[in-house]
């Protein structure tokens, strides 16, 4: 795969994981676990960043102390509310594996299927996706963080961590 597609995607994914890690680290105690359940939507976000850069959909696992309640169809949360701290572990193991997921990318890869219930999409598809999926959220994020303190982290227009 060519080296400068490779570069643009993760100066722009990368720059989506930094927003919404911005948004993590902004966000003040007091709005963390309120009625908007800022640490639901970020974790939510993180579930799924995680989970659409596996190689295999059907035997993922996400690290501890997470589990699997984002599949459950009822819509139960966790069993507890996450920390800030856990959620940016969690942020750098995911920004981690996106970074190396984009790096090891090849022509042949990126024509490769994610395939679950829901989608069957090509591996470069499904990383386009997962980035607009990361933005959404980092901007709903930023809206909470509007609505409750006033204030929110500024855009973030490409990742200081490089290939």
């Amino acid at each position: 795969m060519d080296q400068s597609l490779k570069t643009t995607l993760w100066h722009q994914f990368g720059a989506s994981i930094d927003m919404l890690g911005n948004a993590i680290n902004a966000c003040p105690i007091e709005l963390w676990d309120t009625d908007t359940r800022f640490w639901y939507n970020a974790f939510h976000c993180l579930f799924y960043l995680d989970y659409y850069l596996s190689k295999d959909p059907d035997s993922f696992i996400p690290p501890e102390p997470f589990g699997l309640s984002e599949f459950d169809p009822s819509g139960i949360l966790p069993d507890r509310v996450y920390t800030k701290e856990e959620l940016l572990t969690y942020l750098s193991f995911c920004r981690q594996k996106c970074h190396d997921k984009i790096v090891g990318l090849t022509s042949e890869g990126a024509n490769e299927r994610f395939i679950n219930s829901y989608r069957n999409y090509s591996i470069l598809e499904i990383i386009i996706y997962n980035m607009r999926h990361v933005q959404h959220h980092a901007a709903q994020l930023n809206l909470l963080l509007r609505q409750g303190m006033n204030s929110s982290p500024g855009w973030v227009s490409r990742t200081s961590f490089s290939l």
